[in-house]
């Protein structure tokens, strides 16, 4: 499928500090706009090596690459040539250190259980996801990172208000808290792009 430019400028990108952290997500269009302003630099893989380019680098090798031949499926198409989208951005003049504290929310614990239930192994979207005590309220059992899981409605209606061993049926994994801001509940997890990984870890 061939995207056009307008949806190639919501292409994520992965934005850093001064220091290398992670610490949020953009769009391509609100990447560029920090590269004209001198707000950030690229962060790209050359030969298993990570190099640093200044926005007229990265433009210079966009345009050797076109004459060479080269062309890659993300890319911008200007006026002289195609210029390739950054997947990893460093801020210049921006120190803050991401927010360990991870909030609970409905959002967080879908990116933690990896958009499946956590009895069936079922794939959910965000509609199709229920929350599920553990340990039911009725018995005690808190709104807790240790205590919730997501589940399909039909696991969470086979439960009922029984704890999984009375119910019969067993966690994929132990609910805990992540021990990372989730970066990408912003986004599906599935977009992530392998050079990010050594910025936000598995």
């Amino acid at each position: 499928m061939i995207l056009s430019k307008s949806n190639k400028l919501n292409t994520p990108v992965l934005v850093l500090n001064r220091f290398y952290m992670a610490i949020q997500i953009i769009t391509a269009r609100r990447a560029f706009v920090m590269l004209c302003r001198d707000a950030a630099e690229v962060i790209d893989q050359e030969d298993g090596q990570f190099m640093n380019y200044s926005f007229e680098q990265w433009l210079e090798m966009s345009e050797f690459q076109y004459e060479a031949g080269i062309i890659e499926d993300d890319v911008i198409q200007t006026v002289r040539f195609p210029v390739q989208i950054p997947r990893v951005v460093r801020t210049t003049n921006f120190d803050r250190v991401p927010d360990s504290t991870v909030k609970f929310s409905r959002k967080n614990l879908f990116v933690r259980d990896k958009q499946q239930c956590q009895y069936c192994g079922k794939k959910l979207s965000f509609s199709q996801m229920s929350l599920d005590h553990v340990v039911p309220r009725s018995q005690g059992g808190g709104t807790s990172w240790d205590n919730v899981v997501c589940s399909c409605f039909p696991c969470n209606s086979r439960k009922g208000g029984r704890t999984p061993k009375e119910a019969r049926m067993e966690l994929l994994q132990q609910p805990e808290k992540p021990r990372q801001f989730p970066l990408l509940d912003l986004y599906q997890p599935s977009i992530v792009h392998p050079i990010w990984e050594p910025f936000i870890g598995s």
